[in-house]
């Protein structure tokens, strides 16, 4: 049996039992929903051995190659499987230690993420640095066994849950820019750690304010050398950035099935300009996996940030069609799926990497144009 066809059986027996409501809950604007229910089958998954797979088995793993990979994350979105809770330390910082982690850091923090017994968060951007990371003014330093912690991340996605966040800070007095920059494993449940919930035009609370106040970690949880975060820093961000929304497009090709239905409903679709749009919606979402597929490898490079780019940029030209064809109804009532769909999405072309971000590194460094 392929790893596809044994995903398939085992997702459908397991969405048939316990967790058959937990089928469709959570994702964008709706990361509130049945958080219990989902950190349960976040354990159940790891349990069964259905998290991590590209991990090393000895790290839970099942040293899956990509094709696996991708036929996964596709059933389990055909599955319409909940959203995954766990999703940032198996994807973001799982993997960064896997490479730059010691031995020690891979005993202690990869078995807790792949059993879903301990979540993340990623303490990158701050208010003076957003795009421009290199801005960074979240300092630590060295006391004895412990790195001191002091400042302010924003727009920490899931930090109200998380466990440990993973935090870029500088730690060379009097440097600047990318130097001198240290990439810290701190506990989130301590004394100097507060989170504050930012309200998003949802109503949902995904992204937060955290403050360090003189938050303690190990000295013995730092990733890579000291001085030496920013590099590892960027290798998250290509595994944010790689090759992985393959499983993601089974949902936008849900989203944009409801699109199309809204439309013939409305009579929207009788409508040429809006029809044109439905029509070009598709066949860009079909580029969207043909693309995904060229690039299908172990380490895309900056040729990633181009599928971080399109499928951004596409679904929030499909938020704005879900409101166009829904007419007036869309701007009255409760918030639906579609009109959900059109405000968080205005999100997708910010986050993980603006889009103008992400056309200076296709520039740069695919196209080799001059700064």
């Amino acid at each position: 049996m392929s790893l596809r066809e044994e995903a398939r059986s085992w997702l459908a027996e397991s969405l048939g039992g316990e967790f058959a409501h937990a089928r469709g809950l959570g994702g964008p604007g709706r990361e509130h929903e049945g958080h219990e229910l989902r950190l349960a089958w976040e354990r159940h998954l790891g349990e069964h051995g259905w998290t991590c797979l590209a991990w090393p088995r000895r790290y839970g793993g099942r040293d899956a190659s990509l094709e696996d990979q991708v036929a996964f994350h596709e059933e389990y979105a055909k599955a319409d499987a909940p959203a995954r809770v766990g999703h940032i330390g198996e994807g973001l910082i799982g993997p960064t230690i896997l490479e730059f982690g010691t031995d020690e850091q891979k005993d202690r923090f990869l078995p807790p993420i792949q059993r879903g017994e301990e979540l993340w968060c990623q303490g990158y951007s701050e208010p003076e640095a957003g795009s421009d990371l290199a801005n960074v003014q979240t300092r630590a330093r060295l006391e004895g066994e412990e790195w001191v912690v002091t400042g302010q991340k924003v727009w920490t996605s899931l930090a109200h849950v998380a466990d440990w966040c993973f935090v870029l800070c500088r730690t060379e007095e009097g440097s600047r820019r990318h130097h001198g920059l240290s990439y810290l494993l701190v506990p989130m449940r301590r004394p100097g750690v507060e989170v504050r919930p930012i309200v998003q035009l949802t109503g949902t609370s995904e992204f937060n304010e955290v403050f360090f106040d003189g938050a303690r970690t190990a000295a013995g949880n730092v990733v890579g050398a000291p001085g030496d975060g920013w590099r590892v820093a960027m290798a998250t961000l290509g595994y944010e950035r790689g090759a992985s929304t393959l499983g993601q497009q089974i949902g936008f090709r849900r989203e944009l099935a409801q699109v199309i239905e809204t439309a013939r409903r409305t009579g929207a679709a009788d409508d040429p300009v809006l029809r044109d749009r439905l029509v070009r919606s598709w066949l860009e979402l079909e580029i969207m996996r043909l693309n995904a597929l060229r690039m299908l490898r172990p380490d895309p490079g900056p040729e990633a940030s181009i599928a971080k780019l399109y499928w951004s940029e596409w679904h929030r030209r499909l938020g704005e069609l879900a409101q166009a064809v829904q007419g007036r109804a869309g701007l009255v009532g409760e918030l639906g799926e579609l009109q959900r769909l059109y405000l968080f999405s205005r999100a997708d072309t910010i986050y993980a990497g603006s889009s103008e971000i992400q056309r200076n590194i296709i520039a740069e460094r695919t196209l080799g144009l001059p700064r």
